[in-house]
């Protein structure tokens, strides 16, 4: 499980360090792709296995399904997570989720999360303020 919120300095290869805390649930290499909301997704194999044939089994003749599976599936790579910790975070991603300096990884239960901190910051005070709404939203759900 990923849980939990950790800041980070992009360094100049364009690595990040991945939290030791999620180290033993990623393993030394992970499937890293574009995420929602201006993030990025890291997911561990089995999980990204799980995705992809979600992914997959969507009807290829809706429009919504066929640009959803591209985004995702073509922004996917395979990352090594080298013996320091590391993860490579290839170009066409940091420009994608906007990361140039400092990063802030969460955990979001089966996947970690990678943003630019001040997109995250913007995004988690947008959150908060709209925390009592949502959680009435989903008032129906069994917590």
């Amino acid at each position: 499980m990923l849980i939990g919120e950790y800041t980070h300095n992009l360094d100049a290869k364009g690595r990040i360090s991945v939290p030791a805390k999620f180290r033993s649930e990623l393993g030394s290499s992970a499937v890293l792709t574009r995420g929602l909301d201006k993030c990025l997704f890291l997911y561990p194999k089995a999980e990204w296995d799980q995705m992809a044939a979600k992914l997959a089994s969507l009807p290829i003749s809706s429009s919504a399904s066929r640009s959803f599976s591209r985004m995702m599936l073509a922004g996917a790579m395979e990352v090594e997570i080298d013996k320091q910790g590391r993860a490579l975070l290839p170009g066409y991603l940091r420009e994608f989720a906007g990361i140039s300096g400092q990063v802030v990884v969460t955990g979001a239960y089966n996947r970690a999360e990678i943003w630019d901190k001040g997109v995250w910051a913007a995004y988690s005070n947008d959150a908060a303020a709209d925390n009592e709404a949502n959680a009435e939203k989903l008032a129906d759900w069994q917590f």
